[in-house]
């Protein structure tokens, strides 16, 4: 972290260059506010002051002849309507005068000439104007007219000299104040000028700090990564610039060597994978030369052990029958012991012939009426149900896709075997339902035999596994085995139920058809909507069994669970035929 810290980060930097040129900005712009105050006051003492100042003056000249015209025409025809201008004339000074006065509060030059001007003024009233318009009221035009004289012409030329003198210092102030404008809008423009150029070299210097401390390392780390990314893992990265710059480039640097180490990682399983995969391709040929070697097993053991084994059993039989009682009693006990084992011999092996055929010898799927197999599952075993005075059972069944040879063969075996391992002095029972549960038809096979201890409920599906001696129950321990192979075969599961209360009870599962499905939830869609309407408060319901929905437990789903799973629920179309005879039933007895 040392390394990062040296230099300047590119956010300071940045931040330095922009800081330096708003501090340049804001003073220019303040400097600019000022001038522009300064200018603006100008202008107004130009426009407001100086401006009316030289009016004024002009009309304060027009007013002082006026006046000394009146007096003069007034001392010519001694008509008092000549003095109307004169007193008129008087009033307009005054009002000119205090107007030029407070216009000229900044000019002293042309206040001091100002009062010159009123001076000679009151002197020229006092001592020509008045005596001469008193003098023609008293005695008579003539006697006016003697005292205007060229004394009196002088006397009102100085006036006209002082007022000229006041046009005079108020042009000048004009003027000056004019060059203070021309002054401070030169200023103004200067500044707006070094505004621009301090902003034009901004730019300039952020331009080329910004290809220095970012564009070009930027390009030079872009550069590298591309290298990386084009499939070279074992180029460094280096970085450059801003302490920003230099940690990015570490990190990627550290990602790329991760990336690195990974595809290592991943060569060397690929290679372990492709040897895996060569030692299960010479496994797979291994396999395959024994299934060769299995299947020309099961061709000698379906022909070739058959015949001799026929042979012995056929002659054993032969020496039973002819000579039964002519040899002592241990004789006999032998050949007895010859033909079971013989005739156990040819069970076994049809059996494992059976089971090495499940799934390899196929006729394809395709779909089975169940009703149908249980018909002819009743025909295959009737003789063994006559034998114990058996009762078979079935409820509705399901079409499903399968074959209709095994799935004969499965139902077969477990009727069978629900027969065999029954109570004694108790009439055998066997029941087959199904029911629809999570997009599979659940078949299950109950009996009211002797039942199986729930430590064995694995067992008994273990080729060759017996519970009992042959002696008790004949068999070769095989047919649970084949109902496990024939059940995953069709892709479903096979298990003891061992919560139930009687006897005992074998489920497995069968892939349903898209059709039942769709049916099933259009089924619960619409109980469901049933119920809702149900339980619904009517109005004005008098709280009998009907309105508060009593009698609601009775139409309960029947629950059913299962070892690998959660408690699942059977619809109670089906609940309803079970234990019944509401559907097909075949009893011998």
């Amino acid at each position: 972290m040392k390394a990062y810290q040296q230099g300047w980060t590119l956010r300071r930097r940045v931040a330095a260059l922009l800081g330096v040129v708003l501090v340049l900005l804001l003073g220019l712009a303040a400097a600019e506010a000022a001038v522009a105050a300064k200018n603006r006051q100008n202008i107004d003492a130009v426009l407001l002051k100086t401006g009316p100042l030289r009016v004024q003056a002009q009309e304060l000249m027009s007013v002082l002849l006026d006046q000394e015209t009146a007096v003069r025409g007034y001392a010519v025809n001694g008509d008092r309507n000549d003095l109307v201008p004169y007193r008129e004339g008087v009033q307009r000074e005054q009002t000119l005068i205090a107007s030029i006065r407070d216009l000229s509060a900044d000019y002293p030059d042309v206040r001091r000439e100002l009062g010159v001007v009123e001076q000679r003024t009151a002197q020229w009233r006092s001592q020509v104007a008045e005596p001469v318009i008193a003098t023609t009221e008293r005695s008579g035009p003539a006697a006016g007219q003697a005292l205007i004289t060229d004394q009196t012409r002088q006397q009102f030329d100085g006036i006209r000299g002082a007022v000229t003198t006041l046009q005079d210092e108020v042009l000048t102030v004009r003027k000056e104040t004019a060059d203070r404008v021309n002054a401070t809008s030169n200023v103004l423009v200067v500044l707006l000028i070094i505004a621009a150029l301090v902003v034009a070299v901004a730019g300039a210097v952020m331009l080329l700090s910004l290809d220095r401390i970012l564009i070009r390392p930027l390009a030079g780390l872009v550069g590298q990564v591309r290298e990386v990314a084009e499939g070279d893992y074992q180029h460094h990265i280096e970085g450059s610039g801003p302490p920003e710059f230099r940690r990015l480039a570490d990190d990627i640097d550290l990602m790329r060597q991760k990336i690195a180490q990974e595809l290592d990682e991943v060569r060397q399983a690929r290679e372990r994978i492709e040897w895996v995969n060569s030692q299960l391709q010479k496994q797979a040929e291994e396999l395959t030369r024994s299934n060769r070697d299995l299947e020309q097993f099961a061709y000698v053991a379906s022909h070739d052990l058959q015949e001799p084994l026929r042979k012995v059993a056929s002659f054993c039989q032969l020496l039973q029958r002819r000579y039964a009682g002519q040899l002592d009693e241990r004789a006999d006990q032998y050949i007895a012991f010859a033909v079971d084992g013989a005739q156990r011999m040819q069970r076994l092996i049809n059996d494992l012939l059976a089971f090495s055929r499940i799934g390899r010898l196929t006729t394809g799927f395709t779909e089975v009426d169940l009703n149908k197999v249980m018909g002819d599952v009743a025909g295959q075993t009737e003789a063994a149900r006559q034998y114990a005075d058996a009762e078979l059972t079935w409820d509705e069944m399901p079409t499903i896709r399968g074959e209709e040879p095994l799935l004969t063969n499965l139902l077969v075996n477990l009727v069978s075997n629900s027969v065999k391992f029954r109570r004694p002095d108790v009439t055998p029972k066997v029941h087959v339902s199904a029911r629809l549960v999570d997009g599979e038809w659940e078949i299950s096979c109950r009996d009211n035999g002797i039942g199986i201890e729930p430590e064995f409920a694995d067992k008994i599906f273990v080729i060759f596994q017996r519970l009992h001696s042959k002696d008790a129950y004949p068999g070769t321990g095989i047919g649970l085995a084949i109902v496990k192979k024939i059940v995953e075969y069709h892709g479903g599961r096979v298990w003891v139920d061992t919560d139930a209360e009687e006897g005992t009870t074998i489920r497995f599962t069968l892939p349903a058809l898209e059709a039942d499905i769709e049916a099933a939830r259009a089924a619960d869609e619409a109980a469901a909507a049933e119920q809702a309407e149900a339980t619904e408060p009517v109005e004005g319901s008098t709280g009998d069994g009907a309105s508060t929905g009593e009698g609601v437990e009775d139409a309960a789903p029947e629950v059913a669970t299962q070892p690998d799973g959660p408690v699942r629920e059977e619809s109670p179309a089906r609940a309803d035929g079970h234990g019944t005879n509401g559907g097909m039933k075949e009893t011998v007895g």
